[in-house]
């Protein structure tokens, strides 16, 4: 079948998964991934698996977009506020998922220390996509929608650190590796200075061009320019495509003045990729992993859940974050995907004799996740107060697009 015939399978899929996601009351990314599961593998087969390394582009676009509308919410002057309790939370419901997933997988299952600890420095990592189109689907607005988006950023990068730090550990409990301990703990600080160094010089340049834009049309070519370049430029160096995509939107935003003008126009770019991203990532997803994760990917599931639930409740409550942010919060970090499958296939490369393990469980986490995470975030926000009940839906957006 013909790849632009498959790509509108793609889009037509998603908008029916929507569709029906509404009826049913549930976010429309579920409707998505549940209307590329059925296209999928798993199922038809009318994308196979090859079809999706195909379209992979697309997945690079749409988390370079997602990332540079994150850095949106960065605004220094209101991190100079809350910056120091944003970054506690973070830090609270990241080591949390970390210590719930290694006590669970190391002392109650019996697994190796090694597959334990590399598992556990996994569980940090939260899918921003599935978490940003809750809340751009349902016009959220408040303290708890201000206060997800930087947390599902930053989160990112302790995960990062500390996947560094656990393959070193791992590889030591080995004894397979002569690359030294200071060698493998710099990688990750290496990748993360980087990536923000790169979004920043990035950032600048959009900020300058952005300032001498005449039109909307003009603006939205700068900014995708820019934003895809420096994703691109990030991969191609093995930087974080999402750190550096981010750290562009930061610059901006804090630099420029008009800035919400740039995050307007991009917004009517956006929903048909985001569309086709998550129906990808449907198709993408294979029942029989759920059939080989056994008892270590439930207890990777129920760990991790139960230590970012708990995690980021006792985080806010520390720094005295309101009783709604206290009891939602960690309901809206539940979904994982890329980071999480990036981070297990380098597992996989590099420590082969539990490499296959760790893919597995991941990967059967990551269907779980994201198919129960963008509905967590729904009963979240519901909860919080902070559901906008107008029809400004993704979904409407994509049909008028």
């Amino acid at each position: 079948m013909n790849v632009l015939v498959k790509i509108s399978i793609v889009l037509l899929v998603g908008i029916l998964g929507g569709r029906l996601s509404k009826v049913l009351h549930l976010p429309y990314v579920t409707g998505y991934l549940l209307g590329g599961l059925l296209v999928g593998p798993s199922f038809t087969n009318v994308i196979t698996d090859q079809n999706v390394k195909v379209f992979s582009i697309v997945n690079e676009i749409a988390l370079a977009t997602i990332a540079f509308t994150i850095g949106s919410e960065f605004v220094i002057e209101e991190l100079k506020k809350i910056g120091k309790k944003i970054f506690i939370l973070t830090c609270m419901e990241s080591f949390a998922s970390i210590i719930a997933v290694f006590i669970t997988a190391y002392y109650l299952l019996n697994q190796s220390f090694a597959l334990s600890i590399i598992l556990a420095s996994i569980a940090a990592a939260t899918a921003p996509a599935a978490t940003t189109m809750v809340i751009r689907q349902y016009n959220t607005n408040g303290p708890l929608t201000k206060t997800i988006l930087p947390v599902v950023a930053i989160d990112d990068a302790i995960c990062v650190m500390s996947f560094g730090l656990a393959m070193a550990l791992a590889k030591m409990s080995f004894a397979s590796s002569n690359v030294s301990f200071l060698r493998m703990i710099s990688h990750p600080i290496v990748e993360i200075t980087g990536s923000i160094l790169l979004g920043f010089i990035v950032g600048l340049l959009l900020t300058f061009l952005a300032n001498k834009s005449n039109s909307d049309e003009e603006m939205l070519g700068l900014v995708l320019a820019c934003t895809i370049a420096g994703g691109g430029i990030a991969i191609a160096f093995n930087l974080s495509l999402i750190l550096t995509c981010m750290t562009i939107g930061v610059t901006l935003t804090n630099l420029m003045r008009s800035h919400n003008r740039v995050f307007n126009v991009l917004s009517r770019f956006t929903p048909p990729i985001y569309l086709f991203f998550f129906t990808l990532a449907g198709a993408s997803l294979h029942l029989n992993i759920l059939g080989k994760i056994g008892v270590m990917g439930v207890g990777y599931v129920v760990s991790r859940s139960i230590g970012k639930i708990l995690g980021a409740g006792m985080g806010a409550k520390m720094v005295g974050y309101e009783d709604k942010i206290v009891n939602n919060i960690g309901l809206s970090l539940l979904p994982q995907a890329g980071v999480a499958i990036g981070l297990s296939m380098i597992a996989k490369q590099q420590i082969p004799q539990i490499g296959n393990t760790i893919s597995t469980v991941i990967l059967g986490g990551v269907f779980v996740f994201e198919i129960i995470g963008p509905i967590a975030a729904k009963i979240a926000l519901t909860r919080a107060g902070e559901i906008n009940n107008t029809d400004n839906l993704v979904l409407e957006e994509v049909n008028e697009a």
